[in-house]
């Protein structure tokens, strides 16, 4: 990898998946290079590809071929135990539909992947979680379950989980198409916020013109191909 910055390093990378007899090319030849502490966009019809790339970048899955590093690990030669705990300690991932538990308030659900991880004690766990509740406005109802919160609220506390890692990396898909657009765009300023103050990497799958606006990076993809990088 030729530059010490990047955090995602993608080289003539191809996704093909097996449907019957026939396949479906989903990535065709993608070269990308995200640095450290970029907020950059991927942006593209449905059906382009843009999800099938965040997936490899989340390691979700692995390329057909080609070669995708990620926090400097090349993951095609990773295995499934390594690739989740890249995931685990290195990733935060924020998703259209939330993906919060329903049984846990507000407090339990961002303190989740701290339990996963099993790096911290009880004590340390309930400061950094009450911290980045705070960051995301909603100490006041840190005690609230998922149902009981309005749908910006719920993009919050799903904010506010993929950040209590401290991540190197957050990828987000979607993360504004549920909510209307003034909610939006104050999830979009948050994580703006956030990636100003704690240098954290965002990428983003998107349709949200407000997203792209904001952007130092816009990535165009059509047809399983980047068609366009601006800065």
């Amino acid at each position: 990898m030729s530059n010490p910055n990047a955090i995602v390093h993608i080289q003539d990378a191809h996704k093909v998946y097996p449907l019957g007899h026939t396949e479906v090319v989903a990535l065709r030849g993608i070269n990308l290079t995200i640095e450290r502490g970029e907020f950059a966009a991927i942006a593209g019809p449905s059906g382009s590809g843009k999800t099938t790339l965040l997936n490899l970048i989340g390691c979700v899955d692995v390329a057909t071929r080609g070669e995708v590093i990620v926090c400097g690990q090349a993951t095609q030669t990773l295995s499934d135990t390594v690739l989740t705990r890249l995931r685990l300690l290195k990733l935060g991932f924020i998703f259209q539909s939330f993906n919060l538990v329903s049984v846990l308030d507000v407090f339990q659900n961002v303190e989740f992947p701290l339990l996963l991880q099993g790096k911290l004690s009880k004590a340390e766990r309930k400061v950094l979680v009450e911290s980045i509740i705070e960051k995301v406005g909603l100490t006041g109802q840190r005690g609230q379950r998922p149902a009981q919160l309005s749908g910006g609220q719920r993009q919050r506390v799903a904010v506010a989980r993929a950040l209590v890692t401290r991540p190197e990396l957050v990828l987000a898909d979607e993360p504004t198409a549920n909510l209307d657009s003034e909610t939006g765009e104050r999830i979009i300023d948050l994580m703006r916020d956030l990636n100003h103050a704690e240098g954290t990497t965002f990428i983003f799958s998107t349709h949200d013109p407000k997203i792209m606006e904001r952007a130092d990076r816009l990535v165009h993809i059509a047809d399983g191909r980047i068609v366009e990088s601006t800065r």
